[in-house]
């Protein structure tokens, strides 16, 4: 049975309903020339997460299915000391035949059932490398001892596989997986990522995670990183940075973009100010219902910063011109197309100031039923707005994720 065939199969109870999905192998390495043993399979379930289903639970693999005895531990898998993951650890591994000193990449392996039940790797599949332009590299099948340099501590694995393996993951289920990772394949997964794809997942990953790859990426990488993240996140973790490291990082963003942070930096970080995005939906008065409902629609803002827009006096970057009050989604969804934002705005709502602690804010989200308040300074000038999201965030205990993983863990 080969592990290219395996991914993606389904798993069965002994009635036939769907378990979940094979998403890796989990092997022990022996650190010889014995093959390895399989541990059992990490399956995403329907909730996308990934659990460890042991070998001795699979009754059997055939007709396309993994059948398991129907008792599955639903607590997300954690890779223990001395396991290995097929896919996101070992396949693209660089590794040399024995016979010839030859260099060759891993593409696929085999496993099998002895006598005893129990299963082990047994075969390779390996590539040569091509020769010209466009020729691909002849291919082998070798047992598992006629090669070497597959070990954890040989070059590591190239990236790609991992990151087709995880391709349809959210940001906040991938930040699960990597925060499980040694650093420095953490590092090397996450740089595979694009800057968008990145930013979202550092936003998810505890910060000590987060800082530690912002203060591994280049310089130009790491800039262009956090202009991709949301402000407020983007200046929390900057925040964490030594000052030097963090001006460094600075100094190579935009200058309205990195003025935007140090102001967010200068506020404490349980007030509205230290909570706020300095990129909310900002409109002037003059602008209509349908320009409005247009800006709403954009999937890259978050739901709560979507639910209003911000009517202001130009400027319209913050800190703007006079702040006129807030349009919401559901007024905005029952005017005609050509209505001006300034006829349907909610003018009584009394915003904030930056230095308005967590509690205030709290207690002003609970008070009128919203999910996203304006700040303003004291010229009445929008600088942000916070969004719940950002309020629970704070409310909850430091280190919340990672309590979460390991409740989740047992």
């Amino acid at each position: 049975m080969f592990v290219a065939r395996l991914v993606g199969m389904r798993v069965l109870d002994p009635t036939g309903d769907t378990v979940g999905k094979v998403r890796d192998l989990v092997i022990q390495l022996l650190g010889d020339a014995r093959p390895p043993r399989v541990h059992g399979m990490v399956v995403e379930v329907a909730t996308r997460r990934r659990v460890f289903v042991p070998m001795t639970r699979v009754t059997s693999i055939d007709s396309g299915a993994v059948i398991t005895t129907g008792v599955v531990n639903l607590k997300r898998f954690a890779q223990h000391s001395g396991e290995t993951l097929v896919v996101a650890e070992l396949l693209d591994r660089t590794a040399t035949v024995l016979s010839d000193s030859a260099k060759v990449t891993l593409r696929d392996i085999s496993m099998q059932q002895d006598r005893s039940n129990d299963w082990s790797i047994s075969k390779v599949f390996v590539q040569q490398a091509g020769i010209g332009l466009r020729r691909r590299g002849q291919t082998f099948l070798l047992d598992w001892n006629e090669v070497s340099g597959l070990s954890l501590e040989s070059d590591g694995q190239s990236a790609e596989s991992f990151l087709s393996s995880i391709a349809d993951l959210r940001a906040p289920d991938i930040a699960n997986l990597l925060h499980e990772m040694s650093p420095k394949r953490r590092l090397e997964i996450l740089r595979g990522f694009d800057d968008d794809m990145l930013a979202d997942i550092l936003e998810e990953l505890p910060e000590d995670d987060a800082v530690e790859v912002v203060t591994a990426l280049e310089g130009d990488r790491a800039a262009d990183v956090i202009e991709e993240m949301d402000p407020d996140d983007a200046a929390d973790l900057l925040s964490e940075l030594s000052p030097d490291q963090a001006e460094a990082v600075l100094e190579r963003l935009e200058p309205d973009e990195a003025d935007d942070l140090r102001r967010l930096m200068s506020y404490g970080e349980y007030t509205a100010g230290g909570m706020m995005t300095t990129e909310p939906i900002i409109l002037s008065p003059d602008a209509t219902v349908a320009v409005a409902l247009a800006r709403v629609r954009n999937p890259e803002i978050s739901p709560a910063l979507a639910s209003q827009v911000y009517v202001v006096r130009p400027p319209l970057e913050t800190p703007t011109g006079r702040f006129l009050g807030v349009a919401h989604v559901q007024r905005l969804l029952r005017e005609p197309p050509a209505t001006l934002v300034s006829a349907v705005l909610d003018d009584n709502l009394e915003p904030l100031g930056p230095d308005a602690p967590l509690e205030q804010v709290t207690r002003y989200f609970a008070t009128y039923n919203l999910v996203a308040i304006p700040i303003v300074d004291e010229h009445e000038h929008l600088v942000g707005a916070v969004s719940v999201d950002d309020v629970i965030d704070h409310m909850l205990p430091d280190r919340w994720r990672k309590n979460s993983r390991e409740a989740d863990n047992g």
